[in-house]
């Protein structure tokens, strides 16, 4: 039990290394000003993940009396959209800094003597998990923030390791049954739970992520300007938006710009295409001649080892992310070129099935058979439906702690401003196999 409170305490401090970096790179008006109507200042941020820490940790584990109970209908994300949230009268910067920490000082004072069994919240340490995985989360969602603030770049980072070995286009998964999500993994959460056994046929997948090369090939041969690659619903956005490339690409002359982090750069041909919506994920697949994956294949492919029948936790294995196996944690701060990670490769030879980019899937966000809500309904069940598509396996900027081969993200189709890509998928041929 204490190896468990000190791993918990270490993700928790490392955590919050990872928000203060975010929150002190800018100065207070870049922290009070909203970058996007799509986003909340990073100040919002920054409180909220005070906030419900504060709800689930020092209130519901710890029973202790509420510090800031006048602030929590500021914070709830459910009475106040993103556009709206500047209006409000918000904690300032310093204030804001105050709160966090305070909170953090009572959790970490609380997690010394807190029982950490005797009910599902606390089983295993459930509770702080899943507030060390809700911080990180925002993590991501305030560095998406960062690449859409204007002005001179404030992140720095290592660039990721290069491609290595001559792949296949594609890779071959065999049909048949496979246990997808999980009902072990301590601390996943209500929408990859249960595990069960899912059948799906032969497919193909793609070995690596679709490039910024191969997708620009597909910009240059107009498919911006041909409805037959798009659905109904995806030629009316791209005709609303305007779109005619990825967002934060520009045309430089013969070829092509891309603003990343306030940086302005040639567009690396190699890496993984980043910032497109499933709309335009699913036109170019069209144009590809493929598919997008369901999200059933997507999780065959990154998790069925067919030596052993099983699933694994992660493409490698079962072990935990090291940085030779994907590109997460916002270590880098662009995807790594496509082959990169031979050593975090699947069972069936495809890599970076996790981190570099979320990956878009044809798939509905819908529950698991068997799906219990748990510990609130406003985590996954109130997402529930046609509206919301489901993306895989993590990007550069999401940590290990909110990342696993089970985990589960979502967004609405149009959505462009998160770290998202692809990967397409198609049915064998008939004959095509021998």
């Amino acid at each position: 039990m204490e190896r468990l409170r000190s791993r918990v305490a270490d993700e928790l401090i490392r955590t919050r290394e990872r928000s203060v970096a975010l929150t002190q790179s800018v100065d207070d008006g870049d922290l009070t000003r909203q970058h996007s109507p799509l986003m909340s200042p990073l100040v919002w941020d920054l409180a909220h993940i005070g906030s419900q820490e504060e709800l689930w940790l020092v209130r519901d584990v710890g029973g202790a009396e509420a510090i800031r109970p006048d602030i929590d209908d500021l914070y709830d994300a459910f009475q106040h959209p993103r556009r709206d949230r500047p209006q409000l009268p918000l904690l300032g910067p310093a204030e804001a800094r105050s709160y966090v920490g305070m909170v953090r000082e009572k959790v970490l004072d609380l997690l010394d003597r807190a029982p950490l069994e005797g009910r599902r919240l606390v089983e295993q340490a459930f509770a702080f998990g899943m507030i060390v995985q809700h911080e990180q989360q925002h993590d991501e969602t305030m560095l998406a923030t960062h690449q859409l603030r204007e002005g001179p770049p404030v992140l720095t980072a290592e660039p990721p390791p290069a491609a290595s070995g001559d792949l296949a286009p594609e890779v071959f998964v065999p049909g048949g049954p496979f246990t997808m999500g999980t009902s072990t993994e301590p601390w996943a959460l209500d929408n990859e739970r249960p595990a069960h056994q899912v059948h799906v046929a032969d497919f193909l997948i793609d070995t690596t992520p679709v490039t910024n090369g191969a997708y620009r090939r597909f910009v240059e041969g107009g498919g911006y300007d041909a409805p037959r690659w798009w659905s109904d619903a995806g030629w009316a956005y791209r005709q609303h938006a305007e779109l005619g490339a990825p967002r934060f690409w520009r045309r430089d002359g013969g070829g092509w710009l891309r603003r990343r982090f306030g940086h302005v750069e040639p567009l690396p041909d190699d890496e993984p295409v980043l910032h497109v919506s499933f709309y335009e994920a699913e036109a170019y697949a069209r144009w590809a001649g493929k598919r997008l994956p369901t999200e059933q294949e997507w999780e065959k492919a990154a998790r069925h080892d067919p030596r052993t029948s099983r699933s694994l936790r992660y493409p490698w294995g079962d072990e935990d992310p090291r940085p030779e196996h994907a590109n997460l944690g916002q270590r880098h701060l662009q995807p790594a070129p496509a082959g990169a990670y031979p050593r975090g490769a699947a069972p069936c030879g495809a890599r970076q099935l996790i981190g570099d980019v979320w990956e878009w899937t044809s798939s509905d966000f819908l529950p698991h058979p068997g799906f219990v809500a748990f510990p609130y309904r406003e985590y996954s069940e109130v997402f529930f439906g046609p509206e919301h598509k489901v993306l895989r396996g993590g990007s550069f900027g999401t940590d290990a702690a909110a990342c696993r081969g089970s985990f589960r993200n979502w967004d609405l189709p149009i959505r462009r401003q998160i770290f998202a890509g692809f990967r397409c998928a198609r049915t064998p041929r008939p004959g095509e196999l021998g």
